[in-house]
């Protein structure tokens, strides 16, 4: 479904996007430019300011259109209606998705609205600082993997840059052979995710680092800036036959890149059991809580 004021999201918003997030920090893991960007394929983003508010209607494969949280300041009842009343008339019961806590409280008093914890899409956020020291007995055993990895291998960690692309997409399609992708849609839509972002690395505004041993890239990861205090980690990549990589690439990007950033968001576990004690094992500081929003 397009709305006449919507358009497909593009290269063309990102200052647009930008200048409302620099405005009006985020705290969802989705809300930034690159994220929008490299996963606009699956999400099929329209974008469109109504209200004063920036917009985005979403439509993954096989299901109903919905949309993410507004951003700005502008009439949010307004807003409201102008949107739930064009979705209801092509049929689809109005949903918000990714809703955090702290923006569903006037949304939430609407008529006929009825809010649902989304636990599979909920951010796990730590404390930058735990994830770059290991201290303490819960991180023993992240700590013993960092600690033998420094000694039994030849680590260099190197800034991402245009020439080091080709290799980290060799480690990807290795990973993916070895996870058999081409049997997940879900695996298959975050490699054309990674495949977007390395793409236009020239033009996206996130940080990335590798990992080397031998001369050969081994891990990878790419983040940047959520908020202030919130740097987001987009993608992360380890050859999974080397235990504690995801470990130690974690640990470099942070020391070396966001240091002085107190938290680091990890993103959502989408509901997988071995991702979420991945998750967990790290201790979050806390969850950024993400809400349905239903209009009856």
């Amino acid at each position: 479904m397009l709305l006449p004021p919507f358009e497909p999201l593009s290269l063309s918003h990102q200052g647009l996007v930008e200048e409302y997030f620099r405005r009006f920090p985020p705290q969802i893991s989705e809300f930034t430019f690159t994220n929008l960007f490299i996963w606009r394929r699956h999400y099929q983003f329209r974008i469109s300011v109504l209200h004063g508010l920036l917009t985005l209607l979403a439509q993954t494969p096989g299901s109903t259109p919905f949309l993410f949280p507004p951003v700005g300041q502008g009439d949010l009842r307004a807003w409201a209606q102008t949107v739930f009343e064009t979705l209801l008339a092509d049929g689809h019961r109005p949903r918000i998705g990714r809703l955090p806590a702290a923006a569903a409280g006037e949304l939430a008093s609407l008529p006929g609205a009825e809010l649902i914890l989304d636990r599979d899409n909920s951010d796990y956020v730590y404390l930058t600082s735990n994830l770059i020291h290991l201290s303490g007995n819960r991180y023993h055993s992240q700590k013993n993997h960092v600690n033998r990895l420094k000694k039994t291998g030849d680590w260099e960690y190197l800034p991402l840059t245009p020439e080091l692309v080709n290799e980290c997409l060799n480690l990807q399609e290795a990973w993916c052979r070895l996870r058999q992708c081409e049997e997940s849609p879900s695996l298959l839509n975050e490699e054309q995710a990674i495949v977007e972002a390395f793409k236009h690395i020239d033009l996206l505004p996130y940080r990335g680092g590798v990992l080397r041993s031998r001369g050969q890239v081994e891990a990878f990861t790419i983040g940047e800036l959520l908020n202030p205090d919130t740097v987001v980690i987009h993608i992360e990549k380890a050859n999974p036959e080397i235990p504690g990589l995801y470990a130690l690439i974690n640990q470099r990007f942070l020391e070396r890149d966001w240091s002085p950033v107190r938290y680091v968001n990890r993103e959502q576990d989408l509901g997988e059991p071995g991702l979420r004690k991945a998750k967990e094992s790290y201790h979050p500081d806390h969850l950024v809580e993400k809400f349905n929003l239903f209009i009856s």
